[in-house]
């Protein structure tokens, strides 16, 4: 099988390590809290080679931990805040890390000025796999406890659907935060598809809330992730400019729990709303532990098609680490793939989204204006009202906007569809990187309903950041659509009705199309 992105004619290379010697300033406008995003710097850099493995360190659930745990969790991060800022071990430094691969302090190695972003492309998943184990390594050592494991906040099951109680019950713990939201503190429920205009909103009983939640991960880990590609995100090449398309789980549900956890009385939603400080929480790293429990739990899941990459670019894709004897420690993509052979696993907890498929609608708008086989697109288009064509292409997405776009191929086999995925793509997607940003989107859809609806296909949404290059975007959303169109009755169409809802921030959105990939 071939990585996702490779041709025969490309003429690429992996994103190097950076230079930390030329780190820069990073891109914010009108942060609440002082930036200074560098590492200390060395001459020195050593390779990673794996440890030896004697016992496997295991990732608890964070809602499942005792009192012991949390003592000894709260010990070792307390030391961690207690060491001198210009140590790269402090907690002051491991939260530098994020904020300087993700807001241009770094460009890329032998390209100035091109920036280099883990975001929004298949280095999102290693990237941060390197951070947290350098971080566990750190806490561990700190506290002569090797074997020692961070958590991981268990989202996706319901005993996850609050701010685990270790960082919220005890204002004096270090692994409390007060630049966190207020509004969302336990036992206020977590929302997997969160946006700021949802807090007006009604609040949901606890079970339509994991149901709700369930729906979402059902998609972002099963219907909406059969390709490399739509789980990992898209390629990202040294030299090409960042945030190509974020992987499913990257883009739903790790942005809203950013978003929702980010503290509202701040403007740009510090800590965890924002990339800059999102590394100023403790909650961030158990945040991540799940994101990167995912990555295992996918590669586990029915599908020829779930497995690692195997484009070299992706590889050989390298960053750099301080470990915790203080060592500059270069990192590649293919040392990252196994967790066992870094010496951890998780806690392992049921998965109740696994057949929490979405709930299907009823008429879907399509078959109401006639675009069944045998009627023409044009035809189709008449009859829907507020209709965007095509070639209107670029819009502001300003209001909700419905697209009617071509399908390459209808009325597959269920062997052709196990074999290429259909795939909507929004395309030159540009956004205001000052806010968090969100649309969702439908596929012949009557009322825009919400995320538990077969019709609805996903969201685009991003955690507020700067870049260099603020006007330069390739960035682009791809859904995974083969199991919605069966869903809604839609696979003999010759055409589908796209329908884009805004909810925050501004968007510009490039064109619409639907592809296939294997």
């Amino acid at each position: 099988m071939t990585g996702i992105g490779t041709s025969p004619l490309a003429v690429a290379a992996p994103i190097d390590a950076p230079d930390i010697t030329k780190c820069g300033n990073v891109e914010t406008q009108g942060q609440v809290l002082p930036v200074d995003c560098c590492p200390p710097t060395s001459l020195k850099i050593i390779d990673f080679k794996p440890p030896p493995i004697t016992k496997l360190r295991v990732r608890p659930a964070a809602h499942k931990v005792g009192k012991e745990y949390i003592a000894k969790y709260n010990e070792a991060l307390k030391r961690m805040r207690e060491l001198p800022d210009t140590d790269p071990r402090s907690f002051s430094q491991q939260a530098d890390i994020h904020c300087a691969y993700c807001n241009s302090a770094y460009d890329q190695t032998g390209y100035p000025g091109v920036e280099l972003q883990v975001h929004n492309s298949w280095l999102f998943f290693p990237f941060h796999r390197w951070y947290l184990y350098f971080y566990e390594r750190i806490l561990g050592s700190l506290i002569g406890d090797p074997t020692f494991a961070i958590p991981f906040w268990n989202w996706d099951h319901p005993g996850g659907i609050a701010m685990p109680a270790m960082f919220t019950s005890d204002k004096n713990s270090a692994l409390y935060d007060v630049n966190r939201s207020i509004a969302h503190q336990p036992p206020f429920l977590l929302d997997l598809d969160y946006s700021k205009s949802k807090d007006a909103g009604k609040i949901p009983q606890f079970k339509d809330q994991v149901d709700e939640n369930n729906t979402i991960m059902y998609r972002q880990m099963v219907s909406g992730a059969k390709t490399q590609s739509l789980f990992f995100g898209g390629d990202f090449r040294a030299g090409e400019q960042p945030e190509n398309s974020p992987g499913s789980i990257e883009a739903t549900p790790h942005t809203p729990i950013h978003i929702w956890s980010g503290n509202e009385k701040n403007k740009f939603g510090e800590n965890m709303g924002n990339f800059y400080s999102a590394g100023r929480d403790p909650m961030f790293y158990a945040h991540h532990g799940n994101v990167d429990r995912m990555w295992s739990i996918w590669k586990s899941l029915p599908g020829k098609k779930r497995t690692d990459i195997t484009d070299p670019d992706w590889l050989n894709s390298a960053f750099l680490f301080y470990d915790q004897n203080k060592n500059l420690v270069r990192v590649t993509v293919a040392d990252s793939l196994d967790t066992k052979r870094l010496g951890y696993v998780y806690e392992q907890v049921d998965l109740p989204w696994l057949k929490s498929k979405p709930k299907s609608g009823t008429t879907s708008k399509a078959k109401k204006v006639g675009m069944s086989v045998g009627v023409s697109a044009a035809t189709a288009a008449e009859s829907v009202k507020g209709l965007t064509p095509l070639t209107n292409f670029p819009i502001a997405l300003t209001k909700v906007t419905t697209v009617l776009v071509p399908r390459p191929k209808k009325g597959r086999s269920k062997a052709e569809k196990e074999e290429e995925e259909e795939i909507l793509v929004i395309e030159g997607i540009n956004y205001d990187r000052n806010s968090a940003v969100k649309f969702d989107v439908y596929v012949n859809d009557e009322d825009e309903g919400g995320p538990d609806k077969s019709e609805f296909a996903g969201s685009f949404v991003t955690v507020p950041h700067n870049t260099k290059n603020k006007e330069r975007t390739n960035t682009k959303l791809k859904l995974g659509i083969s199991e919605l169109l069966e869903d809604v009755g839609a696979d003999d169409d010759e055409s589908v009705l796209v329908t884009l809802v805004p909810k925050d921030g501004n968007v510009k959105v490039g064109g619409i199309k639907i592809v296939f990939e294997s």
